[in-house]
Parts: C-alpha cells; sequence; structure tokens
C-alpha cells in the first residue's frame, strides 16, 4: 500500500470526529512537519522558478493540461478520488 492510500486509511478508520477532523488534522501536521525537517522550501522555490525560466514552454503545457480535464478524467487519477 502507497503512503497517500496508507495516510488516507488511517483517517478514515477513525470513527465520525463531528465538524473538523482531529485525526486529518493530526497526520496534515506531522507531515508538514517532516517535509519541513527534510526539505528547505525556500531552496525548492527557487529550484523551481529557474526550472520553469530555463524552459517555460513545458511549463505552460502542463498548466493546460491541468485546466483541459478535471480529477476523475483520467485513469491514473481513480485511486487518488
Amino acid at each position: 500500500m502507497d503512503d497517500k492510500r496508507k495516510k488516507t486509511d488511517e483517517v478514515e478508520q477513525d470513527q465520525n470526529e463531528g465538524e473538523g477532523s482531529k485525526s486529518a488534522d493530526r497526520a496534515y501536521r506531522r507531515d508538514v512537519d517532516e517535509f519541513l525537517k527534510e526539505n528547505d522550501p525556500s531552496k525548492l522555490a527557487r529550484q523551481a522558478a529557474s526550472d520553469i525560466e530555463r524552459d517555460p514552454e513545458t511549463y505552460e503545457k502542463a498548466v493546460e493540461e491541468g485546466k483541459r480535464r478535471s480529477a476523475g478524467e483520467n485513469e491514473a487519477d481513480k485511486d487518488v478520488i
């Protein structure tokens, strides 16, 4: 089972928590903390900006592709929804 599905299952196993899911919040905060320990967001942003400047056409195509379809139309999206 991949990490995303595992985390989703972890949250779904909890009982209804009313408005706002404490377990989902806990999982989200844990994942954000883990990401920040392993990555420098400023450095990643600079790298992304540099990549876009080097090859803007590729990124423009990706944006247009994302706008042309909705989630669920792509077979790869079936596990995400």
